[in-house]
């Protein structure tokens, strides 16, 4: 016998109007997190390219004109910057911008993500979305993001955490009664789409089965596990394949991996023991940031206190375990921490043992733990929004100073140098910012300093004559040319040998160090506008526009080649 189906009943007035209202809460919330976030990085959107960033993807000849993007090791991520440049071409505002908008975009997910953790805690409904949108707020003005989201390259962590939250996110609304195989693909791309974007979110399947054991319901640990086969099983089968992919880069990469002989991988890990807690403490203290920190390393376990730092973890985890019934989501935040910052800060070395941008992934494991604590401080309404708001506060008036540094090269590296003033790669990169804003002498001591706390090798030494040429002193910047050619003989270095020749009217020795740089890299764009130059100066027009126009195929942003194609027209117009 059929039955009736019942059809839905009508809401109340009242209620429809309370749904309204909230929704026009939330709208109105929402909108005030996005202008509060784009307020606190707006003078770094408005910033140039720096430090990495010239190395960028988009950064080589031709990137947009080749209509496809090469395979890569971080696929998407290319991707991302070529629509980003096919677009906007190589106007730095734009992919800052692009930056916030990712970054916001997490913060709306680390809000999901987090309520329905709280949900699967028991917590009450009006609490869970106030704890959730605090989460969110201090994920999105916290000043240790900024070096994730204020530095294009930066955008690793950035986008690559979009799909990774994406795909936790999807996973905890629909795992309770058996992920279903529509959701169980969903979760499985979003994860390859991480995976592909930067391979440390290779930890996403570790971070599900550590959610479905701590949060059974009374279950036992593996029923939740079997429960979601339908995700598992395939998740298991792309999670190897990435294992491989990571330990082909791992064996192979000169500045993260096991190939590194300099750094042995149980040096980085005693040296980690200590990591740990600086970032522990920029996220309950986040002053002394640092672009590049000169952090020393622990040979051993108890050079520079690397010991203790392992014992103050291994206290901090037994009093988290011995306070779980009261704490419980305290316990469950900081497994996902050590999870999460696992890739980045256990064995596998890496060239800077201690880098801000390796936080933004393990930061969910931080929130949850800082929601435990508010959850359970018992006082008035009224006192935790007034301390909430203060908080905030001083964290987007923190991120909005530390955005103004990275926004300014000379500023960032000034500040670097103050606080590291051993550091060699900094003194170096201020030297370059120096030497930008034509502000040569101050970049001349620089290198200086740069050779002292370092090495002499062959970039600086190129860009050392560069300063010397800068203030026309054309012997000292030939000689530091000739001492880098000893050390590396580059295309580069024979181009702006050339140069210098071409410079002291020597046209025959330039014609032969270009020639020299020519066979050496072909594809070296700046050799033709040299060597073009020389032509132009023997009034060899046919030549000169050849080689300028060689420049402009290896390189159509080349803007001196640009400038010699004017000058030659401007030459061939007086000779008729």
């Amino acid at each position: 016998m059929k039955t009736a189906r019942r059809r839905p009943q009508a809401a109340p007035a009242g209620v429809k109007q309370a749904e309204s209202g909230f929704s026009r809460w939330r709208l109105a919330l929402l909108a005030a997190a996005f202008f509060l976030t784009l307020e606190a990085y707006w003078p770094s959107v408005q910033g140039p390219f720096l430090f990495d960033d010239e190395y960028l993807p988009f950064m080589t000849p031709g990137f947009v004109e080749k209509g496809v993007v090469e395979l890569t090791a971080r696929p998407l991520l290319t991707a991302g910057f070529w629509l980003n440049a096919k677009l906007f071409g190589l106007e730095p505002f734009s992919y800052h911008l692009i930056n916030v908008l990712l970054h916001f975009i997490n913060g709306v997910l680390i809000f999901l993500a987090v309520r329905k953790l709280l949900e699967m805690a028991e917590e009450q409904v009006a609490r869970r979305e106030w704890l959730a949108a605090l989460a969110g707020a201090v994920f999105l003005l916290h000043p240790v993001q900024t070096e994730s989201v204020a530095y294009v390259a930066g955008r690793s962590e950035s986008f690559s955490l979009l799909f990774f939250l994406s795909a936790y996110s999807l996973f905890l609304y629909k795992r309770h009664d058996g992920i279903g195989w529509n959701a169980a693909a969903g979760v499985l791309g979003l994860f390859c789409a991480a995976f592909l974007t930067k391979e440390h979110t290779a930890v996403l399947p570790a971070l599900l089965v550590w959610t479905d054991v701590f949060f059974r319901d009374g279950r036992r640990p593996l029923d939740m596990v079997r429960r979601n086969w339908r995700l598992y099983v395939p998740l298991a089968v792309a999670a190897a394949a990435g294992l491989v992919l990571v330990w082909r880069v791992l064996v192979m990469s000169a500045t993260a991996g096991f190939a590194m002989k300099e750094l042995p991988w149980h040096h980085y890990f005693f040296t980690q023991w200590r990591a740990l807690w600086v970032y522990l403490r920029l996220f309950v203290l986040p002053v002394g940031l640092n672009a590049d920190y000169d952090f020393a390393l622990s040979r051993g376990p108890l050079e520079h206190g690397a010991i203790f730092g392992l014992i103050g973890l291994l206290i901090l985890a037994g009093a988290a375990w011995r306070m779980r019934k009261r704490f419980p989501l305290a316990l469950f935040g900081m497994v996902v921490f050590l999870l999460l910052i696992a890739p980045t800060s256990s064995i596998a070395p890496i060239k800077d043992p201690v880098a801000e941008r390796r936080l933004y992934l393990p930061f969910l494991g931080l929130l949850l733990a800082l929601c435990d604590l508010a959850r359970a401080w018992k006082t008035t309404a009224m006192s935790k929004a007034a301390l909430a708001a203060v908080v905030l506060a001083a964290l987007s008036y923190g991120t909005y100073v530390r955005s103004a540094v990275w926004a300014d090269p000379v500023r960032l590296w000034e500040d670097t140098i103050a606080k590291s003033p051993g550091n060699s790669r900094a003194h170096f990169q201020l030297a370059m910012s120096y030497y930008h804003n034509e502000r040569c002498p101050e970049a001349l001591k620089k290198f200086e300093d740069a050779e002292r706390t370092g090495k002499r090798d062959h970039r600086l030494l190129v860009d050392w004559g560069l300063a010397h040429d800068c203030l026309n002193q054309s012997d000292q910047a030939m000689a530091k040319f000739r001492e880098a050619a000893a050390l590396e003989n580059t295309a580069h270095v024979h181009s702006l040998i050339g140069m210098m020749l071409a410079k002291q009217n020597r046209l025959e020795e330039s014609l032969a160090e270009l020639n020299e740089a020519a066979k050496l890299d072909p594809a070296f764009d700046m050799t033709y506008v040299y060597r073009g130059n020389v032509y132009l100066l023997r009034k060899e027009w046919e030549q000169a526009g050849g080689d300028y126009r060689k420049a402009l195929s290896l390189n159509p942003q080349n803007e001196a080649a640009q400038q010699g194609l004017a000058s030659l027209a401007k030459q061939r117009g007086r000779a008729r």
